[in-house]
C-alpha cells in the first residue's frame, strides 16, 4: 500500500532564535538541503524545527542557551510554524513569551496551551541524526535511551507522558529518601506511580524495538547493513517472561527493599532510567561500539531511515527526516543509497553540509540553499521551485 506524503511542513518562522534575527522559510520542496560554512545556522534551522516535537530538541539544549546572543537581544526566542497534517492544518510554536519567567519555555498549538506534549506528537512527527550521535556507542547509556524514546513517542505520542510520570516520582520519591524523617505511605505512593509508569514504558519500548528490528534487521534499507536492535533492561527481561501486573507487583517490592541503598546513592537503583539499548550489525554480530565510525554512522542511518517507514504505515503520514551531516563518514555508495531512499520515502526530508556540491545527485528533487548572515539564499542549480524563493528576512 502507498502511503501518502500527508505531513508537510508548509511555513517556520524564527524570532531571535540562536544566529537568526527573524528568518520566515516556505520549503518548496520535499527535500531541502542547506548548506554553508560551519557557524551559518544550518544546524539551527533544524533544531527549531526539532523543537516543535516534544522533548529539547536535537541538541538537547537548555532554554536559555537557545536565545540569540547579541547587542540589544530581548533573550526571549520563539519558534513557530504552520503543518499540513493527516488531520488538517495546524499551527505549532514554542519559545518565551514576552511575560512570564525567562527561563520557561511553553507550548502552543493553534493558538492555545496543549494540555500536554502528547498532543504536540499526535500532530507532527520528527527523527533526526546529529553528529553528536556518532559518540552514541561510546557515551553512556542515557544517550542511547534518549534516542530510543525519541523513536517511540514518534509512534505512540502517549510515551512522553509515561516518562515523564515516571521521572517525576522518581525525583519526589529521591527527595524523600534524602529527609532523616519519612514518611513510608507517601514512599509507597511514589513506588507504585514509578512501578505502573516503568511497565508501561518499557513494555512501549519493547513493541517499538520488536517492530523496528523486523524492519531493519533483514537489511530492508537498500545499501545499508542489516541491524539488530535490542534492550539491556532488568524491567523488559521481566515483561517478556510475565504479564504486566506481576512486573509491577515485583518492582514496587524492589523499591521498597532498595530504599536504603538508594538513599545513599542518591538515586533509584531500578526504574524505566535504568534501560539501555544495543545495536548491532546483524550479518557478523558486531557491536556498534566496536564497529568503524562510518559503520556506526550507517548503522544509524539505517535504524532512522526504517523506523521513518515504520511511522508511515502505522500512522499513514511519515515524520520529518532532520538529517545534519549526513554524508559525513559515509563512502559514496552509501551515500548514493541514502538519497535513493529519501526519494523513495514519502516524507520531507531537510540535510545539511558544508557543500552544495555533496547534494548535487539531488538537484533534480531537492531545493537546495545556502545559509549565511541570518537569511536563507537558493541556489539555481537545484530544483527549479527554489529560483521562485523570496529570501527576505521577516517575511510572514
Amino acid at each position: 500500500m502507498k502511503i501518502a506524503p500527508s505531513l508537510r511542513l508548509v511555513r517556520l518562522h524564527l524570532t531571535e532564535f540562536r544566529n537568526y534575527e527573524t528568518l520566515s522559510w516556505r520549503p518548496a520542496s520535499r527535500i531541502s538541503v542547506l548548506f554553508g560554512p560551519n557557524g551559518s545556522g544550518k544546524t539551527n534551522l533544524l533544531e527549531a524545527i526539532s523543537l516543535l516535537t516534544p522533548g529539547r530538541g536535537l541538541r538537547n539544549a537548555r532554554t536559555a542557551d537557545l536565545a540569540r546572543r547579541a547587542p540589544g537581544a530581548s533573550g526571549r526566542w520563539a519558534v513557530a510554524a504552520r503543518f499540513d497534517t493527516p488531520d488538517g492544518p495546524a499551527e505549532i510554536g514554542t519559545g518565551i513569551p514576552p511575560e512570564g519567567p525567562a527561563d520557561r519555555r511553553v507550548f502552543r498549538l493553534d493558538g492555545a496551551a496543549p494540555r500536554s506534549q502528547a498532543e504536540i506528537a499526535a500532530r507532527v512527527a520528527a527523527v533526526w541524526l546529529t553528529p553528536q550521535m556518532e559518540r552514541l556507542f561510546i557515551e553512556p547509556p542515557s544517550g542511547r535511551r534518549r534516542f530510543l524514546d525519541r523513536l517511540v513517542w514518534a509512534l505512540e505520542p502517549g510515551h512522553a507522558r509515561e516518562i515523564a510520570a515516571h521521572d517525576a516520582a522518581m525525583s519526589g520519591r529521591n527527595r524523600l529518601l534524602a529527609q532523616a524523617s519519612r514518611d513510608t505511605g507517601w514512599l509507597a505512593g511514589l513506588e507504585d506511580a514509578m512501578a505502573r509508569h516503568a511497565v508501561a514504558a518499557t513494555a512501549a519500548r519493547m513493541a517499538l524495538v520488536s517492530r523496528l528490528d523486523g524492519a531493519v534487521t533483514a537489511g530492508a534499507v537498500v545499501g545499508f547493513p542489516p541491524v539488530r536492535i535490542a534492550l539491556d533492561c532488568p524491567i523488559a527481561t521481566r515483561l517478556a517472561a510475565a504479564p504486566a501486573v506481576e512486573v509491577e507487583e515485583w518492582l514496587r517490592r524492589e523499591l521498597a527493599a532498595r530504599r536504603r541503598g538508594d538513599a545513599e546513592a542518591g538515586t533509584a537503583s531500578l526504574g524505566a532510567h535504568r534501560c539501555d539499548m544495543a545495536l548491532t550489525e546483524a550479518t557478523t554480530g558486531l557491536p556498534a561500539g566496536l564497529a568503524s565510525t562510518g559503520e556506526q554512522k550507517a548503522m544509524l542511518l539505517a535504524v532512522i531511515l526504517g523506523h521513518a517507514g515504520l511511522i508511515a504505515e502505522a500512522r499513514c503520514f511519515a515524520p520529518l527526516l532532520l538529517l545534519d551531516e549526513p554524508c559525513v563518514h559515509l563512502d559514496p555508495a552509501r551515500r548514493q543509497a541514502m538519497y535513493a531512499a529519501l526519494v523513495r520515502l514519502p516524507g520531507q526530508a531537510l540535510l545539511t553540509g558544508t557543500d552544495a556540491e555533496t547534494f548535487l545527485p539531488l538537484a533534480e528533487t531537492a531545493e537546495g540553499l545556502r545559509t549565511g548572515d541570518g537569511r536563507l539564499t537558493p541556489d539555481p542549480r537545484f530544483f527549479p521551485a527554489s529560483a521562485t524563493f523570496s529570501p527576505v528576512p521577516g517575511t510572514p
